[in-house]
């Protein structure tokens, strides 16, 4: 998708105003047998909508799974963020710089929906 980073995938969610539907590639991590989405650039629109709509879509190729999300309080954040930021890599790395602090970048588990 637009990072260029493999396993990435379309992260699609209601617009807690309109009830459009917002698309954003994300990088989906697997860690600890959980699967999470981490905002990069932080408290984004989408992390808005993800907590007003508590659940949303991934889009993979052809395929779409819907998910109920669960943040991740802060002090729980470091290992899935590490994860996350090894698997991105590059990409990502200039996000850190602007915003260091685990704090910055909201973290959701996803569970089946």
């Amino acid at each position: 998708m637009r990072f260029g980073i493999g396993g990435s995938a379309a992260l699609i969610v209601k617009r807690r105003s309109s009830g459009a539907t917002q698309e954003i590639p994300v990088v989906p991590i697997i860690h600890d047998g959980a699967e999470y989405v981490v905002s990069a650039r932080g408290e984004s629109d989408w992390v808005r909508n993800v907590r007003s709509a508590g659940r949303l879509e991934l889009r993979r190729g052809g395929a779409s799974k819907v998910y109920k999300t669960v943040e991740i309080p802060v002090p729980e954040r470091d290992d899935v963020i590490a994860a996350y930021r090894v698997k991105a890599g590059r990409a990502v790395a200039p996000y850190w710089k602007q915003l260091p602090d685990a704090a910055d970048h909201p973290t959701f588990r996803l569970e089946s929906d």
